[in-house]
């Protein structure tokens, strides 16, 4: 079921706005779960689970680049996606020159970027995370001040607004 992707807490639940397919990104995480992916959401998602609203088409993930958390992260995708393109997900991809991978699904209803390391910045094993609610989950965010460190240097004016939000809401300094 497609939604829109934003997301507000109301009664203090979370209620997305955009277009998004919650419902396949409820069960990819759940599947990251159950499969001890070592995972951490960031982007416009992790906004979001932090209650900052912001449409999203995407979930961001960085994840441990170790070979058998790569075949985790596939075998979560397959539990949830029948797709055989994502045996093509490689840990040498991943750890190569360009650490991203963007997995669209075939009724590309939204698309997963998922990342070892962001430039030389930031890396999977550097980042500082938190576990947060998620309908009956519990899933694994980058923290406010991770994610505000992310966005304020970017050349995006969305990523600059993040920033500026994410500091405003957070009490966040320079």
């Amino acid at each position: 079921m497609a939604a829109p992707a934003s997301v507000a807490r109301e009664n203090d639940e979370l209620q997305f706005v955009g277009a998004m397919d919650f419902d396949v990104l409820k069960r990819v995480l759940a599947a990251l779960e159950a499969r001890r992916v070592r995972y951490a959401i960031f982007g416009a998602v992790a906004l979001n689970l932090h209650g900052l609203a912001r449409a999203t088409e995407d979930l961001d993930l960085f994840v441990d680049p170790e070979d058998s958390n790569i075949e985790r992260l596939k075998q979560a995708l397959k539990d949830v996606i029948a797709d055989p393109d994502i045996e093509q997900i490689s840990a040498a991809d991943l750890i190569g020159p360009y650490p991203a991978v963007q997995y669209v699904p075939p009724d590309g209803a939204f698309h997963i970027d998922i990342l070892t390391r962001l430039d030389d910045v930031f890396r999977f094993s550097d980042l500082e995370t938190e576990r947060v609610p998620y309908e009956d989950l519990l899933v694994t965010v980058v923290t406010p001040a991770t994610l505000y460190r992310m966005k304020r240097d970017t050349e995006r004016p969305r990523d600059r607004a993040d920033a500026i939000a994410l500091r405003e809401r957070f009490k966040l300094e320079e």
